[in-house]
């Protein structure tokens, strides 16, 4: 199943283009990781590909849904974790997910919630605001509103900013086992934690796309020079 297909992708912000003449084609299964140095365009990309960009030239489908035409239902195939949890500090961690989860639609909110909460280690933290916890908490806490609908394609810009080691674990094992049907489009500094996780490399440079090949086989130190090289 494809779950995303962007063809000539272009976003100008004034007389600059951010990202310039971009594909990106990712399927059920597969992690795609996006690198380039800070101003490459990734975020940019990323943020085309939610629906949260309009893009100046080219077009982007969601799993099927032409974002042109169709945003929101390629929206309520997507979860999407930044830098921000995108979380409200003033609700508890519960009322945050049961919030989530009657905009989503889905059916019992709080038993929803709770596994969620559960699946993140934050169950006793429930009815803690969320202005009391820990950086990483409240990152852990974003993970489990991303996942909560059990959105096919996962957006993550950076998602380990922040991220305490039991984030880090529980990340990891997302995105090294993707559940049945669920792709991943990741923006990473991490280079080599990207080789590892990812199947497939998207490298930007200046908005432009200097490298998109397999990682099969490819090992962490190595990729790093060769990725240093094309960025420099």
């Amino acid at each position: 199943m494809e779950l995303v297909r962007a063809s000539g992708l272009v976003k100008r912000f004034g007389e600059r283009a951010a990202v310039n003449r971009v594909d990106v084609a990712l399927d059920a299964g597969e992690c795609l990781a996006v690198l380039g140095p800070n101003g490459a365009g990734k975020s940019t990309l990323l943020r085309m590909i939610a629906s949260l960009l309009r893009p100046d030239e080219g077009s982007v489908a969601v799993c099927g849904h032409d974002l042109a035409s169709a945003a929101g239902r390629a929206r309520a195939r997507i979860g999407y974790l930044g830098h921000d949890p995108l979380v409200y500090l003033d609700l508890t961690a519960r009322q945050n997910l049961e919030l989530y989860a009657d905009l989503y639609g889905l059916d019992q909110p709080r038993e929803r919630g709770d596994a969620a909460l559960a699946g993140v280690g934050l169950l006793a933290r429930s009815f803690d605001p969320v202005r009391t916890f820990s950086r990483g908490m409240a990152q852990r806490l974003g993970i489990a509103r991303a996942l909560l609908h059990e959105p096919s394609l996962l957006l993550l810009d950076e998602p380990y900013a922040g991220l305490d080691a039991a984030g880090t674990r529980l990340l990891d094992g997302v995105l090294g086992d993707l559940a049945p049907g669920r792709g991943a489009v990741m923006i990473t500094h991490e280079v080599e934690r990207g080789v590892a996780l990812a199947g497939r490399v998207l490298v930007l440079r200046a908005g432009r796309p200097v490298l998109a090949e397999s990682l099969a086989g490819a090992e962490g130190p190595a990729f790093r020079r060769r990725y240093e090289e094309l960025v420099a």
